[in-house]
């Protein structure tokens, strides 16, 4: 008997995080609709994985509204379903929130918090169809234990995290898991090649692979796992203590602010 092949959406899904969820999935034969602002990296990335699964690829910017409502049409007119959404593209302007201009920061909430929302409102009817589906957002640390000089996209991310715990619960008698990841600094270009402009918080934390966070990406859309998981696993803990007990993430800021300017000197020599 064939294998019935799920539907993956992924947003972002031609860099860091998202390419490597969409290898993960292309190796599972499941179907794959990539989602980018740039033809190239969707180019590269049907040429690397259209011998292992099906897939289309759909240029958009989720920022703008129209553009969402066309991704999910595309994918129901060439699959006819959708099983697994992952919310994973991003955007973050860094520095000081009294820096930023007004556009960076509607860019940055309509990019992280508004998209993701509209987006997973627009794929449910598909998804209760499924008879195992999943939403998975990719949130931070950052929305755990907020940092400055990231304010907006800190605060994007803390949305993220609320609304996944609400729709969770919501969904808790359907078909439909609901799951966040909150990585925090990922070996990514989305830090690395802005080495000089990232707090130096960031690098007092160990560095996780985009790999790292696919696999727990993958583990969130089963039906029995949890519904958060924060990485590395000691991170998560300490931004959690962060969170519960502001005193404490006001007290460790100068020591980890310490760490990370020697960690970012290190990144710096490789």
């Amino acid at each position: 008997m064939d294998k019935v092949r799920k539907t993956v959406l992924i947003t972002g899904g031609t860099k860091g995080v998202g390419a490597e969820v969409a290898r993960f999935f292309a190796k599972k034969g499941e179907n794959l609709v990539l989602v980018a602002r740039s033809q190239a990296g969707l180019d590269d990335m049907k040429r690397e994985l259209q011998n292992q699964c099906e897939l289309i690829t759909v240029i958009a910017d989720i920022s703008d509204p129209a553009a969402l409502s066309n991704i999910v049409n595309k994918a129901v007119a060439h699959f006819g379903c959708i099983d697994i959404l992952v919310n994973n593209a991003g955007c973050h302007h860094r520095g000081e929130f009294s820096r930023l201009s007004a556009q960076q920061v509607a860019e940055m909430t309509q990019a992280n918090f508004t998209a993701p929302l509209v987006l997973t409102r627009l794929c449910l009817p598909y998804l209760t169809r499924s008879k195992s589906a999943a939403v998975i957002m990719v949130a931070s640390l950052a929305g755990m234990a907020p940092l400055q000089g990231a304010a907006t996209y800190s605060a994007t991310k803390a949305g993220l995290r609320a609304f996944s715990y609400a729709l969770a619960d919501e969904l808790t008698q359907s078909n439909i898991k609901v799951g966040v990841v909150s990585p925090g600094p990922i070996n990514t270009g989305f830090i690395m090649d802005n080495i000089d402009v990232v707090e130096d918080i960031v690098y007092s934390q160990p560095m996780s692979t985009a790999e790292d966070v696919a696999e727990n990406i993958a583990k969130l859309c089963q039906p029995s796992s949890k519904t958060e998981i924060a990485m590395p696993y000691v991170s998560g803990k300490l931004a959690t203590l962060g969170y519960l007990f502001p005193l404490f993430r006001k007290l460790s800021r100068p020591l980890l602010y310490r760490a990370g300017k020697k960690n970012k000197q290190k990144y710096r020599a490789h």
